[in-house]
């Protein structure tokens, strides 16, 4: 086993606090591991009080220029008034340790050996109450701005959601390293190969689809919910990509809830900015791609010890007959999709 396979495993107190230090962050020696799988999150408690979090990330994951670009789109939202968090300036303090260094303008990357870190403000709030039709208008209006930021220029480092990238690169990965096991391996390799087809077929339908920088991982849980309203926290997957990817993830229930839900997200989207109502029909395409993707991050991930442990379930027979099941799924809404409406359009209203 490389250390590429356990990254974390001389990530211990002592180095969390010593390289916090010799970035000048000074705690008092509280530390609380927060739920995390990709990185190592961390409540750090301060000196002169109060706390902040320190994001330690998965070594080989991100290039510097990446990380640095999603360190500039949270600053850039957060001068624009749309509620994220950004990371705080880092000073390299040489009598510390004189390996450490800074990067960015502002240096919000800290680098000392193996480990790569940025810190943030601590922000607190509650889960949105997404049953309730006025929270997800406020939601929609606060993604409409987060993407009226997001539309005023490209990432250069950062990746694009695609089939290609976020799909067949997930499904190529896991035939090469032979994950899927033998008795489920050809008719997964079915599935996932017509679902990846009809996907790519939804893409190509919208002509002229723009891209933006999106949050990308726009769940219920990157979104906290304070008496001010929300604000959007982990921007790990910021990526180029459709509007819509930062909406369908917020949706649940069965079709009349979810297109309720998606009615009140909407009609506060579109109360600040346009939306492109094709890529409604891009929904169940990106859940696809999100449900290969998912596969490929466990297996490439099942050295790290914590992924055993929280996810005893994956790799079976039995979870790639559930997979294949599931791909059968999405074959099957995409291909209504292809012959009928969209869960919603424009004529709804």
């Amino acid at each position: 086993m490389s250390s590429s396979d356990t990254p974390y495993a001389n990530l211990t107190p002592d180095a969390v606090l010593h390289a916090l230090q010799a970035m000048g962050v000074f705690s008092d020696g509280r530390l609380l591991q927060l739920n995390s799988y990709e990185n190592r999150v961390f409540q750090i408690g301060l000196e002169d009080a109060g706390y902040v979090i320190a994001k330690f990330y998965r070594a080989g994951r991100w290039t510097d220029a990446q990380i640095l670009e999603e360190h500039a789109f949270a600053q850039e939202l957060l001068d624009a008034e749309v509620p994220a968090v950004a990371p705080l300036p880092l000073i390299a303090d040489l009598e510390v340790d004189p390996t450490v260094r800074c990067l960015g303008q502002p240096a919000t990357l800290g680098l000392l050996g193996d480990i790569r870190l940025a810190v943030t403000p601590r922000k607190g709030g509650r889960s949105p109450e997404l049953e309730d039709p006025a929270v997800l208008e406020r939601l929609g209006r606060f993604l409409a701005r987060l993407h009226t930021v997001g539309a005023a220029k490209k990432f250069k480092h950062r990746t694009t959601l695609s089939v290609e990238t976020t799909g067949r690169a997930a499904r190529d990965w896991l035939v090469q390293h032979k994950v899927v096991t033998d008795d489920q391996r050809a008719v997964w390799l079915s599935v996932a190969d017509q679902a990846l087809d009809l996907a790519q077929a939804a893409f190509d339908r919208i002509d002229g689809l723009r891209l933006r920088r999106l949050h990308g991982d726009c769940h219920v849980g990157n979104v906290l919910w304070t008496p001010e309203g929300p604000h959007f926290v982990d921007l790990d997957d910021a990526c180029m990509g459709p509007a819509v990817q930062d909406l369908w993830m917020l949706l649940s229930g069965d079709h009349q809830e979810r297109q309720q839900q998606l009615h009140s997200l909407l009609s506060g989207y579109e109360s600040f900015a346009d939306f492109d109502w094709r890529e409604l029909t891009l929904i169940e395409p990106l859940r696809t791609l999100r449900i290969i993707h998912h596969s490929a991050w466990l297996a490439r991930r099942w050295a790290d010890p914590a992924f055993p442990a929280a996810f005893a379930w994956f790799g079976t027979s039995a979870y790639w007959s559930e997979q294949s099941q599931l791909l059968r799924q999405q074959i099957e809404l995409m291909q209504d999709s292809q012959q009928g409406r969209p869960m919603a359009d424009e004529e709804d209203w």
